[in-house]
């Protein structure tokens, strides 16, 4: 079980870092996506994968360990949020400048000189 959720957090994040380096502004968003999905299952796997583990204390000899749902809720909530922003601003951005093409200011801002 520990390789399996290794490799799915190795092929995601190998995913999102592909799609991040894209030029165009909604792979970026969806490679961010990824990124922040390979993060929450590796922040799921910290707290050891224990299978008919019991959520409170006490009613069984294994138990769930809570504070890495807790971290994997609030890396949800946190992920929605900027990904809700980063679309908003691709749209604007698109809506202003006319393209979705990601590029360097600095090239252009030299070759217009």
């Amino acid at each position: 079980m520990e390789t399996l959720y290794s490799v799915t957090v190795g092929i995601l994040t190998a995913c999102s870092v592909f799609l991040i380096l894209r030029g165009r502004s909604f792979p970026v968003v969806v490679g961010i996506t990824m990124l922040s999905y390979a993060v929450n299952l590796f922040l799921f796997s910290t707290g050891r994968l224990t299978i008919d583990g019991a959520p409170i204390l006490g009613t069984n000899d294994s138990y769930a360990d809570p504070l890495p749902q807790a971290l994997v809720l609030t890396a949800i909530v946190i992920g929605f949020a900027m990904t809700a922003y980063s679309i908003i601003l691709a749209v604007r951005t698109r809506g202003e400048v006319g393209t979705d093409e990601v590029s360097d200011t600095d090239s252009d801002a030299e070759g217009k000189r």
